[in-house]
């Protein structure tokens, strides 16, 4: 793992957060970590909502003949940049960068930025990219105009098919725009990557995270009265809700906020700082919520929550097929984009991450996942999606 010692907030400055305000804002911290040595680095971030913190993670894969491949960037901030130029005075300069995604606004926003750090490296996006409200030309949107190129839909067309392989997802129509995922596997180091397809929860909170444990903290508070305290166990417990908050609309084992209690003891709390939102805390776990989260954890891959139930059951075979067809590809471990990684897995083990299109309720199983179904049918009344194809 690699970071930084002195840290001055000019390098990890993102000026550009306003664009996606997500936490932490304007600061983003950096953390590189050699996968398979001289080969595979992931470069972690972190970002969420409402102290709901969870990694985002950029690849980074050395080419045969020299440079570096970049799957899925992250926020050029200078620590960031340092980190991937020490990978180019030693491996050779950026040659492609890839966006695997067409609806993942929190892995868009990035790119253009970190391609303009790298003016001779060629960007290649989903095929079929969209915007919201309206759909503006990518490079309206920060790309490289002359360097940026649509992904062939077969992998052979591609500059670097001698090294790599890719499946693309979709696109799965979701009414006001679609679903794409690009699965992209290095023939050399038989290394999967994916964005937010599949994911593996882990126990203890990730590194990336504890660089500021406040999220962690805050979270595992059970009401506003209690003071935040930094304990090992704390982070733990503080980490294994956030899961809960990450992957479901909202946990089952969340209780009724009752608001005019919620505003008593924030008067009353010990953290009344703008940091802890004024002493608000708005939420109120039952006892079952560890329960929930071993259900997650029991998964060694996982297909989010939120995503089976909202947008794969959009078009469960065409999902099926795409997962039939990076099956046949001979991966160890597959780095995805946002919880742990690498992850030590095999073809089958990814077929059977998702059971869930095959059997419902195969993951889920409980009230988590009926509300869920609850949104998706709402939202297919007001037109948001379109019904299921079964």
């Amino acid at each position: 793992m690699t970071e930084s010692g002195n840290i001055s907030p000019k390098d990890i400055a993102w000026p550009f957060w306003p664009v996606v305000p997500l936490y932490p804002y304007s600061q983003r911290r950096t953390l590189r970590k050699e996968v398979l040595k001289d080969t595979i680095w992931t470069f972690e971030q972190c970002q969420g909502i409402f102290y709901v913190v969870v990694p985002i993670r950029m690849t980074v894969v050395k080419l045969a003949k020299g440079g570096l491949l970049v799957y899925a960037p992250v926020a050029p901030t200078g620590e960031c940049i340092r980190l991937v130029n020490e990978l180019v005075d030693v491996h050779g300069e950026v040659k492609y960068i890839i966006l695997p995604t067409v609806s993942g606004i929190e892995h868009k926003v990035f790119v253009g930025p970190f391609a303009r750090c790298f003016p001779k490296a060629q960007v290649f996006v989903s095929p079929d990219q969209w915007s919201f409200p309206i759909n503006l030309p990518l490079s309206w949107l920060g790309f490289p105009l002359k360097r940026t190129h649509k992904l062939p839909l077969e992998s052979h067309n591609s500059p670097f098919a001698d090294e790599f392989d890719y499946a693309i997802l979709g696109p799965l129509d979701l009414g006001l725009g679609i679903f794409e995922e690009v699965a992209v596997y290095h023939k050399r180091s038989h290394t999967l990557l994916l964005t937010d397809s599949i994911i593996s929860v882990p126990n203890t909170p990730p590194n990336i995270v504890q660089l500021d444990p406040y999220a962690l903290l805050f979270h595992a508070r059970d009401s506003s009265l209690e003071s935040i305290e930094d304990t090992p166990q704390n982070r733990i417990k503080g980490w294994q809700r956030i899961v809960l908050f990450a992957l479901y609309f909202r946990p089952n084992a969340l209780g009724v906020v009752n608001w005019g209690q919620v505003f008593k003891q924030a008067l009353k709390s010990p953290e009344r700082s703008r940091k802890a939102y004024f002493g608000l805390f708005p939420f109120q776990w039952d006892d079952s919520w560890q329960l929930s989260f071993e259900k997650l954890h029991h998964y060694p891959l996982l297909v989010a929550p939120i995503l089976q139930g909202v947008i794969l059951n959009r078009n469960p075979l065409e999902v099926l097929t795409w997962v039939d067809r990076v099956s046949k590809w001979g991966f160890e471990r597959i780095i995805s984009a946002h919880f742990d990684a690498p992850i030590l897995a095999h073809p089958e083990q990814f077929r059977q991450g998702f059971d869930c299109l095959r059997h419902p309720n195969y993951n889920l199983g409980n009230k988590d996942f009926q509300l869920i179904q609850n949104i998706d049918k709402s939202l297919t009344k007001i037109g948001v999606v379109p019904p299921p194809q079964l």
